[in-house]
């Protein structure tokens, strides 16, 4: 499982959270393919930061590719957020301050329905490729030791699902194709969610070519999410 984070604070969405889960009988494929056509496309570090209007053709090509091993079942993406019209009460001090965490562990726990992914009786081994942690190696190591209690509870107990904590791993997104593709996908939720589309520079009259570019990036990959989950 590779994950991300994107934007804390959204004008009205907040907490972005994005994933994409492949087996490990695929990865190797998978991270080969993606390769493949980054260096067919001459692209360097693909993140969504840098969609632009030179680059919109070429991003599109990626993520084509990306969406294809999506249809094909080769990997699954789950993207999680809140909406700021809907703040949580009674929330402690300690709980306010720790909410990425809390949220993070939450998307972790439930966002790829995991306790309903093993129809075996094999045991399944978890790997975690987490995007670096933007906080201290003391708040980071005490997040993945909560990754690896998971085990421990009694739903993933029963689905015979194990975490082992040389299997829990902050990682640089520039050396994991899988997650640069995630940030990308991510990244238009949470642009289009925030109507960042619309965003005009001050003192001009219109939108910036590379807002517009992103708008298009947006819309394909809506486009492609609607073809392959209609309705």
């Amino acid at each position: 499982m590779y994950t991300d984070e994107s934007v804390q604070k959204g004008q009205y969405y907040s907490n972005f959270y994005g994933g994409a889960l492949v087996r490990s009988t695929d990865v190797e494929t998978v991270r080969q393919l993606l390769e493949e056509e980054k260096k067919r496309l001459n692209l360097q570090e693909i993140k969504w930061t840098k969609v632009s209007a030179a680059y919109l053709e070429k991003y599109k090509a990626m993520i084509k590719l990306f969406f294809d091993l999506i249809e094909a079942g080769k990997i699954k993406v789950r993207i999680m957020f809140t909406q700021n019209a809907r703040q949580p009460v009674g929330l402690t001090r300690e709980q306010i301050e720790e909410s990425y965490y809390l949220l993070y562990y939450q998307f972790l726990k439930h966002g790829f329905g995991l306790i309903y992914s093993n129809d075996t009786n094999e045991p399944i081994y978890l790997r975690l490729y987490l995007d670096q942690l933007p906080d201290t190696k003391v708040k980071a190591d005490k997040f993945k030791n909560f990754i690896y209690n998971l085990q421990s509870q009694r739903e993933f107990a029963d689905a015979n699902i194990h975490i082992r904590k040389e299997d829990i791993a902050e990682v640089d997104s520039r050396n994991h194709i899988i997650l640069q593709c995630t940030d990308v996908v991510l990244g238009a939720m949470q642009f289009r969610l925030n109507d960042l589309h619309k965003a005009i520079p001050d003192g001009k009259k219109r939108r910036a070519a590379r807002t517009i570019a992103k708008e298009k990036m947006y819309k394909y990959i809506s486009l492609r999410i609607r073809e392959i989950y209609p309705g």
